[in-house]
């Protein structure tokens, strides 16, 4: 009996030992994404799903977050191994830009692709007679997450268009489906929105009320591209959501996957071509992800490609 309780014993002891080697080979992958409501979480998610089935030895997940601010010092102080962000937002934390929101340069800030552009949609309740910009004024608006790329690009459009939040009845800093429950609920008038097509909040406001999608004037774009370079003219197609017949002419920003200068080569490698290897998945996850190409997966970086990424873009001859 004695021996049988030793064998037991000691079988549990190995299996527990097993157990321990095999969650210490695990390489923990942290995504910082952005709301439940846009693009971002559905894209990180289905990124950490590629990592984990396509890959051996990894455990990925995706985390939500304030989005492109947050994002950028979580991946520069090591709290984050990936994260989504918007190209103006990446540019200003790299570089400490105060206009960013950034007090000082964050150094370790690595690309590893462009992905697939941020389209600033403005929506508003129909009943409220907002149909252009100059129409803000005196409304309760939403302008994103504090701290948000979306909020950021908030404060350069109504700049541009002449406009800033003192025109507002009243300003709300919500996240993407906070802004949807708000417009929802009737408690705001307008929400701007920085995201792939098509947004799931707009498309759920859509559901239980008439909307309208409110242009970026060409007169608005221009002085935005000057102002700021990386805001390029766009347009939400026709039907994009209910009731919308005809495009609407807007701007856009690019997004980044990044991740930290301190992540070893290997990894990076493995998730650049694990990711350009299924981009079908990612699809699937989110329509947005229809806009990331292999071939302009390395232009207009506004910070360092990470060597790992920069590998697997050499054999694939995107780089030299």
């Amino acid at each position: 009996m004695r021996v049988l309780k030793v064998a037991a014993a000691v079988a549990v002891t190995l299996a527990a030992g097993l157990a321990s080697r095999t969650q210490a080979a695990q390489k923990f992958i942290s995504i910082a994404t952005g709301g439940t409501g846009g693009a971002y979480f559905p894209i990180g998610a289905g990124l950490a799903d590629l990592i984990n089935h396509k890959l051996t030895g990894y455990n990925a997940s995706a985390e939500v977050t304030a989005a492109s601010k947050v994002n950028c010092i979580n991946v520069n102080d090591g709290k984050s191994d990936l994260a989504l962000v918007l190209g103006d937002t990446l540019a200003y934390g790299y570089e400490g830009d105060k206009l960013g929101g950034f007090n000082k340069p964050l150094p370790n800030l690595r690309a590893i692709a462009n992905i697939y552009p941020n389209i600033i949609q403005i929506v508003a309740r129909k009943d409220s007679g907002i149909t252009r910009l100059a129409d803000l004024k005196g409304k309760k608006v939403s302008v994103g997450a504090p701290g948000s790329g979306t909020e950021i690009n908030a404060r350069q459009i109504l700049a541009a268009a002449g406009l800033s939040y003192a025109d507002f009845a009243r300003t709300d800093y919500l996240s993407f489906s906070e802004s949807a429950d708000e417009m929802k609920n009737r408690t705001i008038d307008a929400t701007l929105i920085s995201s792939g097509l098509p947004n799931p909040g707009i498309m759920d406001i859509a559901t239980s009320q008439d909307i309208v999608i409110v242009p970026v004037e060409a007169a608005v774009q221009q002085k935005l591209s000057k102002e700021h370079p990386f805001f390029v003219a766009s347009t939400i197609p026709a039907n994009t959501y209910r009731d919308q017949p005809k495009a609407v002419e807007t701007v856009a920003v690019p997004n980044f996957l990044i991740t930290r200068a301190g992540l070893d080569d290997q990894t990076v490698y493995e998730i650049t071509k694990v990711m350009f290897g299924n981009l079908d998945r990612l699809v699937q996850a989110h329509a947005a992800a229809k806009g990331i190409h292999l071939e302009s997966a390395v232009t207009g970086l506004p910070v360092p490609l990470h060597p790992g990424a920069a590998r697997f873009y050499r054999e694939m001859k995107i780089l030299k």
